[in-house]
């Protein structure tokens, strides 16, 4: 991964969640020129996105506790310590959603709200 997304407040992954996969895939590739990988080492069938090339995200099928969430695009903002961010949220005045998990061979995230009701996801990649 680039090493400018890997900086603490950086944008570094965006992802789809979507019930028809292989539509967005359609969809995305004639629009953009994407290509897609499909990635089975996250438990559940994962598709990652490029963009000449580069992986610049993911699309999945939601999780059985998303059911009945229209499809939407997430964004993934790179932090030093996801623990540490997840517990200034609230102290801030925002909401989190999802305390922190890991990604095996990933790293660890969180969702969180902001006072206005965006959402987003902080995480902290696993080094290697």
């Amino acid at each position: 991964m680039n090493e400018n997304l890997m900086k603490h407040g950086a944008f570094s992954w965006s992802e789809l969640i979507t019930p028809d996969v292989n539509a967005a895939r359609s969809f995305y590739s004639g629009l953009f020129g994407w290509t897609f990988e499909d990635f089975l080492g996250a438990g559940a069938p994962y598709t990652l996105v490029k963009a000449d090339g580069d992986m610049i995200g993911g699309i999945m099928a939601p999780s059985p506790e998303c059911a009945g969430m229209p499809p939407a695009w997430g964004v993934y903002v790179t932090v030093d310590d996801v623990d540490a961010t997840a517990r200034q949220v609230e102290m801030l005045g925002g909401k989190l959603l999802r305390p922190p998990e890991d990604i095996p061979e990933v790293g660890r995230f969180c969702v969180l709200q902001d006072p206005q009701g965006a959402t987003l996801c902080a995480i902290t990649y696993r080094q290697p």
